[in-house]
C-alpha cells in the first residue's frame, strides 16, 4: 500500500477513534444510542444507509450493510458501542478524552473495542471507495450492553430484527493479537470461548452484637470458608481442540518452546510444571495458555455487614466461574456446591446472575484460509494459530443460530518475547498505536476483498 494511502487511513482511522472515545458508553448504563447515532451520521456522509433499533431507551444499535450479488454467504462486522468503567484518578490521561499523543490513541474502549469499531468502518469505506464488486453483502454492525452480558445489543437483535443483522460469517473481537515467539510471530484467530456463570453465593447466619461473637452465627465468617474452599479448588486439566492447536502451531514456530509446548500436548495433566518451565523464558505464551486449560472461578464482588458493632446475618459474593467445551454451567454450579458441602449448604443460596454455555467454529472454512493468506501477505512467515478466549463475546449468540464466528482484530504485538504482557483492555491507560490501526483495517479489508470478491 503507497504510503500516502497509508498516512490518510491512518489520520482517518485515529480521528475516528479519538471521537468515538469521547462519547461515554460506560456500561452500566450504557447510553449507546449517541454513539449509534454519531457513528450512523458519519457512514452517512459516504452514502451508507443506516438503521438504529433500540431495545431500551438510550440502548442503540448502529446497522448497515454493502450490497452483494447474493453468490457467496454474507459476512458481519461486528463489534459493540459499550465500554468498561475507568476511574480518571488512576489514569495518566483522560479516559473518555481520545488522546491521540505518542502514536497512540488513548482512552477506554480504544482496545475493548471502539478500536474495532473503527477499523471495520474504515475496511467498510474502503471497500465502497475503491468500488470493490462484492459477491456477498457485507454488513456492519455496532452494538449494546456486550460488556453486560450482550442481552440488550446482540442478542436483542437477532430476537426482534434477524434479517438485519444475521449472517452465515462473523467476524468479531476475540482474536488476531499476534504472539511473539523467540523466532516468529503467531497471529490468533479466536474459533472457541468458554462458557460463562456469574453466580452470586449468600452466606446466612444470625445477628448479634459485635461484642460477643460467641453468641451469633457470623456470616462473613461462613463467606470467609467459602472464598477459602473455591480459592483452593483446582479443576481438572482439559486440553480442548482450539487450545490443542494453539500449543501445537507455537510448539512448530519456536524450537526453544518445542519439548515443554509437546510435552503438555502429551500429557496435559502434567501442565502446571512445563508452564513454571515456559514462564521462565516467555512469560507472556504461558499467560495465554494458563487460563485456557481448566475451569476457573474467580470471586469479583462482596458484600456484608450493616453497622460497625453488629454481626451480619448475611454477606454475599460474586463468583465469575468460565467453563470449558465440554462442561456446562449446570456441571459447573454442581461442583461448585460440592465444593462447599462441608461449610453448610443449608445455611448458603445460590442465585445464578447469567448462563452462558461454551461456544466454537470450525477451521475447516474459507474464511479461515483467507485469513491466514492474507496475514502471510502481510508477515510472511507469521504463523497463524486458532486460540480459545477465556472470556466471553456476542459471537456466542450467532454460533447458537449456526453462524461461523471468528474473532479477528488484527494487531501487531507491542510486547517483545520474553516480556510479561500488560492487559489494557479494562485496564488503565488503555490505548492502541497508530500503526496498528492502519495494519488492522488494511488486513481486515483485504481479508473481506479476497472473501467476498
Amino acid at each position: 500500500m503507497p504510503m500516502q494511502q497509508q498516512k490518510q487511513i491512518e489520520t482517518e482511522t485515529a480521528n475516528f477513534l479519538s471521537q468515538l472515545i469521547q462519547i461515554n458508553t460506560t456500561n452500566p448504563p450504557g447510553n449507546e444510542t449517541t454513539a449509534a447515532k454519531w457513528l450512523a451520521q458519519n457512514l452517512q456522509q459516504e452514502g451508507f444507509k443506516c438503521e438504529i433499533y433500540e431495545s431500551a431507551p438510550n440502548r442503540g444499535n448502529v446497522i448497515t450493510r454493502l450490497k452483494g450479488t447474493g453468490e457467496k454467504p454474507r459476512l458481519l462486522l461486528l463489534s459493540h458501542l459499550d465500554v468498561v468503567a475507568a476511574n480518571p484518578a488512576e489514569w495518566s490521561v483522560d479516559p473518555f478524552g481520545g488522546a491521540i499523543k505518542d502514536s497512540y490513541v488513548w482512552g477506554r474502549g480504544a482496545l475493548d473495542m471502539k478500536g474495532m469499531t473503527a477499523i471495520e468502518v474504515m475496511a467498510l469505506k474502503l471497500l465502497k471507495r475503491n468500488n470493490v464488486k462484492l459477491r456477498g453483502d457485507v454488513i456492519l454492525a455496532a452494538t449494546a450492553d456486550e460488556e453486560m452480558g450482550g442481552i440488550g445489543g446482540a442478542e436483542f437483535m437477532l430476537q426482534k430484527h434477524p434479517e438485519k443483522i444475521f449472517a452465515e460469517y462473523v467476524l468479531n473481537e476475540g482474536g488476531g493479537a499476534s504472539v511473539s515467539t523467540s523466532t516468529k510471530t503467531v497471529f490468533t484467530v479466536n474459533t472457541a470461548e468458554k462458557g460463562l456463570l456469574w453466580l452470586r453465593v449468600k452466606a446466612k447466619g444470625i445477628p448479634g452484637h459485635g461484642s460477643m461473637p460467641e453468641t451469633a452465627d457470623n456470616a462473613i465468617a461462613r463467606m470467609n470458608k467459602v472464598l477459602s474452599k473455591l480459592a483452593d479448588f483446582r479443576s481438572k486439566v482439559m486440553l480442548v481442540p482450539a487450545v490443542s492447536g494453539f500449543i501445537s502451531e507455537l510448539s512448530k514456530q519456536d524450537p526453544t518452546l518445542k519439548t515443554p509446548l509437546t510435552r503438555i500436548l502429551e500429557n496435559p495433566q502434567q501442565s502446571d510444571a512445563e508452564l513454571a518451565e515456559i514462564e521462565k523464558s516467555a512469560p507472556a505464551i504461558a499467560d495465554e495458555i494458563r487460563p485456557r486449560l481448566k475451569m476457573t472461578i474467580t470471586p469479583t464482588m462482596i458484600n456484608g455487614g450493616v453497622k460497625e458493632n453488629v454481626i451480619p446475618s448475611e454477606c454475599w459474593a460474586v463468583f465469575d466461574c468460565r467453563v470449558l467445551q465440554g462442561q456446562s454451567t449446570a456441571q459447573a454450579q454442581a461442583l461448585i456446591r460440592e465444593q462447599l458441602a462441608d461449610v453448610g449448604l443449608d445455611k448458603l443460596s445460590f442465585e445464578v446472575i447469567q448462563a452462558q454455555e461454551p461456544s466454537e467454529s470450525t477451521m475447516d472454512t474459507q474464511l479461515y484460509t483467507t485469513i491466514r493468506n492474507v496475514l502471510c501477505e502481510f508477515e510472511p512467515g507469521c504463523g497463524v494459530a486458532p486460540v480459545l478466549m477465556a472470556g466471553g463475546t456476542d459471537s456466542r449468540f450467532f454460533r447458537r443460530r449456526g453462524a461461523i464466528c471468528y474473532g479477528f482484530q488484527p494487531l501487531r504485538s507491542e510486547t517483545r518475547f520474553g516480556e510479561k504482557a500488560t492487559r489494557r483492555e479494562h485496564g488503565i491507560d488503555e490505548r492502541i498505536s497508530l500503526e496498528n490501526l492502519v495494519f488492522g483495517a488494511s488486513v481486515l479489508y483485504e481479508t473481506v476483498k479476497q472473501f467476498l470478491a
